[in-house]
């Protein structure tokens, strides 16, 4: 129904009603029970508006943005609380909410944020890194009797300094994830370079 469609078809009933009246007796019983039936509708009519009016209102696209910025506010003062670097910083509030050893979420970044943003990337990297040491290591080593596949340290060093400097660090994430095996905690170059480096996988 268009606009004001309604009142006006509430205009027209009145109108008609009182026709009704002036031209002919009726009784006052069927007087009342009009104007009754026109209260009715009319009630139901303006009810129906306002519960339109209030959804529109509810979802409407600027309130939802208002509500969208009031929570963003929130959580950023909330998040300034708990930055040991910002002048709103609260001590208890940041101690009485920190994570400790054992709990979900421990020693990791927040999900969503950019520092784990660049941790995922961070340890996509060293996983490429690893998976290519352990490839030269593979192309590299000679065929030994026990049929392990073997390189010294030195021999490695020597080839894959020239693609990264980080040579021992790789090996010691290699081995830690059960890659590559070698005696001693830490190698040094020039003293180590007879140990041998053994591919697992």
């Amino acid at each position: 129904m268009p606009p004001g469609g309604e009142h006006l078809v509430r205009e027209n009933t009145v109108t008609k009603l009182i026709e009704e009246v002036s031209s002919k007796p009726v009784q006052l019983k069927d007087v009342m029970q009009s104007l009754n039936t026109l209260f009715v509708s009319f009630s139901a009519s303006r009810f129906s508006e306002e519960a339109r009016t209030k959804a529109q209102r509810k979802y409407s696209p600027v309130n939802s943005l208002k509500d969208r910025w009031q929570e963003w506010a929130d959580q950023h003062i909330i998040t300034q609380k708990l930055n040991p670097f910002s002048e709103e910083f609260d001590h208890e509030l940041a101690m009485s909410t920190r994570l400790h050893k054992g709990d979900e979420g421990y020693g990791h970044p927040k999900e969503g944020t950019k520092t784990a943003e660049r941790a995922k990337r961070a340890e996509a990297h060293i996983h490429r890194e690893v998976r290519d040491m352990c490839f030269i290591i593979e192309s590299m080593a000679k065929p030994r009797p026990n049929g392990k596949i073997q390189v010294t340290f030195g021999e490695l060093f020597d080839r894959y300094v020239r693609i990264s400097d980080k040579v021992v660090g790789i090996l010691m994430r290699a081995r830690k994830h059960g890659l590559v095996d070698f005696e001693g905690e830490m190698l040094w170059q020039g003293r180590d370079d007879n140990v041998l480096i053994t591919l697992l996988k």
